[in-house]
């Protein structure tokens, strides 16, 4: 039995009705389910980070260039030499714990990660992970200020169910620096000045009028990573959970600042 032109419109608009419905749907869940092995992958990277703590009384260095300078790390070097610090980042020194690759498709890889431009598009250093710099700090001599020194152990820190270790990231370290309104207060990877970020921060969308985040990175700046603009974050006592990206914030006001301490400053 043939149909009729009006009885196929009707069929055609149902199924596009129900597109209509489905794909936005589909393309939530989908964003879920990154969001949730994004936080899996984090439970892990904190697990190999207190671990090693237990086995050294310390947390690892983010950045070293120094003890290491004769010595390739293990899997090699990464970043662009033009561009990035060539050294030991902190994921080298759990190597063993987080399975000898850093490669894509891996537990140091956010799988929401969205960098477009083809020079960082495969570098493990943008737009996946980063420790707090105030707890792994970079190893004397290597740059300057607050966040050179020796790491912190677990054991220094009080509140540790409070004080933030390891969170999604434009740029592989990460401190109070990059998620506050105060004037004047650079990147602190004076390379590579266009990644260091809180995805989904309010701010970037200043930051980056500023010319302080790279366009290639835009999209993941200021849209943000997973839904509702949330970051999932690694505390120093081992809990993971996501939180609305702009609970990172740091607000100046009168020359103070609000919300550093525990979150950013362990004390």
């Amino acid at each position: 039995m043939a149909f009729t032109l009006i009885e196929l419109l009707i069929v055609i608009a149902v199924i596009a009705m129900l597109l209509g419905i489905l794909v936005p749907i589909s393309h939530t869940a989908r964003e879920q389910t990154r969001a949730v092995m994004c936080g899996a992958n984090l439970k892990q990277v904190c697990l190999a980070l207190t671990t090693y703590d237990q086995e050294n009384e310390t947390l690892p260095y983010g950045f070293d260039d120094l003890t290491y300078v004769t010595t390739a790390p293990p899997g090699g070097y990464v970043g662009e030499a033009s561009r990035d610090k060539m050294g030991w980042w902190w994921f080298h020194l759990l190597y063993e714990a987080l399975g000898k690759n850093f490669g894509q498709q891996t537990v140091v890889w956010c799988p929401s990660r969205c960098v477009r431009d083809l020079g960082p598009k495969a570098n493990v250093l943008c737009g996946n992970y980063a420790v707090n710099r105030a707890i792994c700090k970079d190893a004397p001599g290597t740059t300057g200020g607050e966040f050179v020194g020796k790491p912190l152990g677990l054991y220094q820190i009080r509140s540790s169910a409070e004080t933030l270790l390891i969170t999604d990231s434009g740029y592989s370290l990460i401190s109070w620096r990059g998620a506050t309104n105060a004037a004047g207060q650079p990147f602190e990877n004076t390379q590579r000045e266009g990644a260091f970020y809180v995805p989904g921060l309010a701010i970037n969308n200043q930051r980056l009028l500023e010319g302080a985040i790279s366009p290639s990175c835009e999209r993941d700046a200021i849209d943000g990573r997973h839904p509702n603009r949330s970051v999932n974050v690694g505390f120093t006592d081992g809990h993971t959970a996501r939180v609305e990206a702009d609970d990172l914030f740091v607000e100046e006001n009168d020359d103070s600042y609000s919300n550093l301490s525990p979150l950013w400053l362990p004390k």
